[in-house]
């Protein structure tokens, strides 16, 4: 009950700060994410898939809160389209992930 009735402006600022908080959480997992790893089988390759993923969404989501974060959501996203349609980790999507770790380096 006394959370209930308890000052909120610690959720406000935590709310405020989620597209800062989504956007560090995807160039966490792209850092984690070695995509040489993509297609290995067993906890390598699922942990791969999933950081990948985890980085597109994160994305994603700190783009939708802050357009400043739009940029690293392109991105991020453009290798996943790119990959989806070749299969592979090729020149194209390498550059786009590049281009993302760049971004994520200045923020």
């Amino acid at each position: 009950m006394a959370w209930s009735l308890g000052d909120d402006s610690s959720s406000a600022t935590a709310a405020g700060s989620a597209p800062a908080g989504d956007a560090r959480a995807a160039c966490q997992a792209l850092d984690g994410f070695d995509e040489s790893k993509y297609v290995a089988k067993g906890p390598d390759g699922d942990i791969a898939v999933n950081r990948y993923a985890a980085a597109g969404a994160l994305s994603a989501s700190a783009a939708a809160g802050d357009a400043k974060y739009k940029p690293l959501a392109q991105a991020i996203r453009r290798s996943q389209d790119r990959h989806a349609r070749v299969f592979d980790f090729d020149a194209k999507v390498k550059k786009e992930l590049d281009e993302a770790r760049r971004i994520c380096k200045g923020l």
